[in-house]
């Protein structure tokens, strides 16, 4: 019999990962389990945690290099599907799985980052209905973020220039596929929000797959969007599609092509709505006017002294219709005459009445003449008094009163002499 070699146990153990090293069955291995124990170690960068399922477990390490490419966190309890080779660790003595890549298990990479990217922005308040802004009626300045060729560039411009042409359209071009195409979409945002003046900002692209749409998926864009000073409407790909940008924009549009209908006003309609407003505008003025033409009708009707508050009337309804006139030009015109011809009929009526007037005022005092009491006394009658009382009775008199008798050219003098034989 042979004397066996003595081994060290560093030997031991090289000899052993040698082994499992040369194995091809174990190399390049797709292991399913349930994470545990996850650690990643904030200087290294390095992933440590545990893959178990039921009954066994497994010690795995995913270096830095490789946990860099994942799409999502993991963390204890996922279940996942692990691709990698068998490996001892020398200095422990124990074998582990090296991890090249993690997915998760029945639920792909991207919609499971996506998933917990919005949940994170979510309870951060980033998605707060409160601090959406209302988009601006009538945008003088509109800055689109999208790639300079895109077919959704072009789209976005016809729509705007049929439907607002006074706009200024201002484009800062960016990536929106692929590596830097987030940050690229950043920094245009944010030089439209600093300094392109802009009443509004579209940010978008066409539509495609969820790769092909991540870079609006960026938690660093979705920031940018949050705090940029100009309202932001997000239009990615297609009305299915939802992204990180679309949450976090103050609106969400399902394309690029209603982006641009949202932040424009139809000119037809505005032009529809300014007519519309005229004609309520003149209704009012109109009503306006007859209501001052019926207020100086009634106060004609009842003036004491017609003919100076007529004159005051006159000048003041002339002094509206001037007003009137300057605040809506050549289309007063015709009311101003319509007040005019008012104002004539007026003084036509007023005239009549104060001729009538004046009649009446004549036959009255005819009237006043001839049943005045002098005219009495010129035919005979005399009025006697007694202590300014008139005498109607010889009863009122006493002897002794004096008596004053008016005749028409004087008064008489007497006093009241005898007994009630004499008064009678």
């Amino acid at each position: 019999m042979l004397n066996p070699t003595v081994l060290t146990v560093t030997q031991l153990n090289r000899y052993v990962k040698s082994i499992l090293e040369s194995d091809q069955k174990l190399q390049g291995i797709l292991v399913q389990g349930e994470i545990s124990n996850f650690t990643r170690h904030y200087k290294s960068g390095h992933c440590y945690f545990t893959l178990k399922d039921g009954q066994a477990a497994i010690k795995a390490v995913m270096f830095r290099g490789h946990a860099e490419a994942l799409r999502f966190a993991p963390s204890d309890g996922m279940r996942v599907i692990a691709s990698g080779s068998i490996s001892l660790y020398e200095r422990d003595g124990s074998y582990q799985l090296y991890v090249t890549d993690l997915q998760p298990d029945g639920l792909g990479a991207l919609y499971l980052a996506y998933e917990q990217l919005k949940r994170k922005l979510e309870r951060e308040g980033l998605f707060e209905k409160a601090r959406k802004r209302p988009l601006p009626p009538y945008p003088q300045r509109i800055g689109i973020v999208t790639s300079e060729g895109a077919a959704a560039l072009q789209d976005m411009l016809n729509i705007l220039s049929r439907r607002w042409p006074v706009a200024t359209v201002v484009l800062c071009p960016a990536k929106v596929q692929g590596e830097g195409a987030a940050a690229s979409l950043a920094a245009a945002l944010e030089i439209l929000d600093r300094r392109g003046g802009c009443d509004v900002i579209i940010v978008g692209r066409g539509g495609g797959s969820m790769e092909d749409l991540w870079a609006f998926n960026d938690e660093q864009l979705a920031r940018t969007i949050a705090a940029s000073h100009t309202p932001v409407v997000s239009a990615v790909g297609h009305e299915t599609d939802f992204t990180i940008a679309d949450f976090a924009a103050d609106l969400r549009a399902p394309t690029p092509s209603a982006a641009a209908e949202l932040v424009s006003p139809k000119l037809e309609d505005i032009r529809y709505g300014l007519d519309a407003l005229e004609g309520q505008c003149r209704d009012l003025l109109n009503g306006r006017l007859e209501g001052w033409a019926r207020r100086l009708r009634e106060a004609r009707a009842h003036l004491a002294t017609p003919r100076g508050i007529l004159e005051q009337q006159a000048q003041r309804v002339a002094f509206l219709a001037q007003t009137a006139r300057e605040r809506t030009g050549h289309r007063l015109s015709e009311a101003a005459a319509q007040v005019a011809q008012l104002d004539q009929a007026a003084r036509e009526q007023m005239s009549l009445r104060l001729e009538r007037v004046g009649r009446q005022v004549e036959r009255l005092a005819a009237l006043a003449q001839e049943r005045s009491p002098m005219t009495v006394l010129s035919r005979g009658y005399a009025l006697a008094t007694v202590k300014g009382r008139p005498v109607t009775s010889v009863k009122q008199v006493h002897p002794g009163d004096r008596l004053e008798t008016r005749v028409l050219d004087g008064v008489i003098f007497s006093q009241v002499t005898g007994g009630e034989e004499q008064k009678r």
